[in-house]
């Protein structure tokens, strides 16, 4: 028998099944795979006040992303049930070497172990490009070593998984004709899926309906995505003929199809992240206060009431929304920055109590958004005005070149003839013209934070 089969026989009656909550992802500095210095927010609270504030809404776990032994501690006098995971560049150094996922687990995990739930390894993988030749066959070597460590040191309660983003299924229209790219090899996605169901583990997904809905609002209306059940708001499955009256369920029955396909029927299914967010740029269709509350409420309930999906009805499953904070130095478009159920100065963005036993009806009104659809007139792309531009010209022109000599973006001239006196129209000329020029393309109006959206023509500022 293979050394790896050995240890599941002797631990796999020890893993204990997992019930129902709805917990929150926790983001702080230093989550960055690549970048220690990179930073979320500014002034988040300490550790000790996220996790009482996690409590506060009644929240049943936490997932961070990383294993930082504070937090950990936070949330080890609490009963949330704790996911930490191993950073994405660490996967090729424990897929190597058992003693490395040994010292991880001894210095990470064991001074905890009965209060953590679940090791996520790594995250997304199969969305990172660059590492089809190295993380992705990695991964699960990684997986099973940092599985025998927690078996050599008797913690065998904890499961170990992965988060998968939603882009490694090829389609949800309709989720039976759905299945894994093409572009990851069987024999990784297969071993993969093997090793969930050999250790009973979940499959993890990272699903966001808002990203399918604003790229479809025409075709999916935006109740349906909001889990507001209205007569003729649904989807049939053109293969199974089972209902769908959410976009969430669709998403998820999608998976476990993608995994029937493969021969895997019974893996349970985690989210792992889902949410909406309530705030964005001018040009980020839906994304407000008000979506995001329903959204989030109505999840709860629906987690709450174990309805399960159509394909797998009344199935209990455990779910992490994102995020606790509103992270100001998230980089991309706006959405990026506002998924928290909190502003980092510890007001709520809305009211929530994730056991969805609070009835809906009983919180009080939100403003209605007025953003539902596309913003009709034209948007520029400016520099923010409390830049000090002058002061750090040089700053300014080494970043400009910076961003001008990444792949095939054609950058304008810096100077401009109706603006030559005025360094802040200058730069916002040719950040503007750079971003008209691939809007459509996906590119934010970002910048390395230097620029926002205006609905004001920048040639009338003075």
């Amino acid at each position: 028998m293979a050394p790896f089969l050995l240890f599941l026989v002797a631990s796999l009656t020890s893993i204990s099944t997992s019930a129902h909550f709805l917990g929150v992802n926790y983001g702080t500095p230093y989550d960055h795979p690549f970048n220690q210095s990179y930073f979320l927010g500014d002034d988040l609270p300490p550790p000790d006040r996220a996790i009482q504030l996690i409590q506060s809404i009644n929240g049943g776990g936490v997932r961070i992303y990383h294993a930082n032994s504070t937090i950990i501690q936070a949330a080890s006098s609490t009963n949330l049930s704790i996911a930490v995971s191993v950073p994405n560049d660490l996967i090729n150094s424990i897929a190597n070497n058992q003693s490395v996922a040994d010292t991880w687990i001894t210095t990470n995990i064991l001074p905890f172990g009965k209060h953590i739930k679940y090791i996520f390894v790594g995250n997304e993988i199969f969305s990172d490009m660059d590492g089809t030749n190295s993380t992705w066959g990695a991964l699960v070597p990684a997986m099973k070593n940092i599985y025998r460590a927690l078996q050599e040191k008797k913690l065998r309660k904890i499961s170990v998984t992965t988060p998968f983003a939603m882009n490694c299924i090829t389609t949800i229209f309709p989720p039976s004709s759905a299945q894994f790219r093409a572009d990851i090899p069987d024999s990784i996605i297969s071993s993969l899926l093997k090793f969930l169901s050999d250790t009973d583990s979940f499959y993890f997904v990272n699903a966001y309906p808002y990203s399918v809905w604003s790229k479809n609002y025409k075709t999916i209306t935006l109740d349906y995505a909001l889990f507001i059940a209205k007569r003729n708001n649904y989807y049939v499955d053109s293969g199974t003929k089972l209902t769908y009256t959410n976009l969430l369920d669709q998403m998820l029955d999608s998976t476990i199809y993608a995994m029937r396909k493969l021969g895997y029927n019974n893996i349970k299914l985690g989210i792992s992240e889902t949410g909406w967010p309530n705030a964005g740029d001018i040009n980020e269709i839906g994304a407000s206060d008000y979506n995001a509350a329903m959204y989030n409420r109505n999840l709860a309930h629906i987690l709450a009431v174990h309805k399960g999906t159509p394909l797998r009805p009344g199935k209990s499953m455990p779910a992490f929304v994102f995020a606790l904070f509103n992270e100001n130095y998230r980089s991309g478009a706006g959405t990026e920055r506002h998924w928290g159920l909190f502003y980092p100065n510890e007001t709520s963005v809305y009211p929530i109590d994730l056991t969805g036993r609070k009835p809906i009806g009983s919180y009080p009104p939100i403003p209605l958004p007025t953003n539902n659809e596309p913003y009709p007139g034209t948007i520029w792309c400016v520099m923010q005005a409390d830049i000090n531009i002058i002061r750090h010209l040089d700053y300014f022109q080494d970043r400009m070149e910076q961003f001008c000599d990444q792949g095939n973006i054609t950058c304008p001239r810096v100077t401009n003839r109706d603006c030559q006196d005025d360094p802040w129209l200058n730069y916002s000329y040719a950040m503007n013209s750079i971003w008209q020029e691939y809007r459509d393309s996906g590119m934010p109006c970002y910048f390395y934070g230097f620029t926002l959206e205006t609905t004001r023509d920048p040639s009338t500022y003075k």
